[in-house]
């Protein structure tokens, strides 16, 4: 019973976080910030968000960012859940890489390919 209450808070949370950073990413362009996964603790106390930005080269500076906004962002977070939820949990945010790690997989796999021999043109 409690497991399902927590996947149901987190799903929740990520659901308004997205539409926060989404609204907020307006102002930037060419900036796209997305919640990947909320884990919360089992009291409900801590929230852990990962989120992926596009482009990657930002990301670090996209997260500090959010991270000297955390408070503000808790507050708007409070403010869309607070009939849902009585204490609204602590945020911590990280850099979900997941992505990338796939883009250097699939170079790192078509780069170790064989290539195909090339068919005789006089057949």
């Amino acid at each position: 019973m409690q497991d399902t209450r927590k996947n149901r808070v987190a799903r929740l949370i990520q659901k308004e976080l997205a539409q926060i950073f989404q609204s907020q990413t307006r102002m930037t362009h060419g900036v796209i910030v997305s919640v990947t996964r909320t884990k919360i603790s089992p009291d409900l106390s801590i929230c852990t968000s990962y989120l992926s930005i596009f482009p990657s080269e930002k990301g670090k500076e996209i997260l500090e960012n959010i991270g000297k906004n955390e408070k503000a962002i808790r507050y708007q977070l409070g403010t869309r859940l607070r009939y849902q939820l009585r204490i609204i949990p602590e945020l911590r945010f990280f850099l979900d890489d997941s992505l990338d790690y796939i883009e250097h997989i699939d170079s790192l796999l078509s780069s170790q390919q064989p290539k195909e021999p090339e068919s005789d043109k006089n057949e």
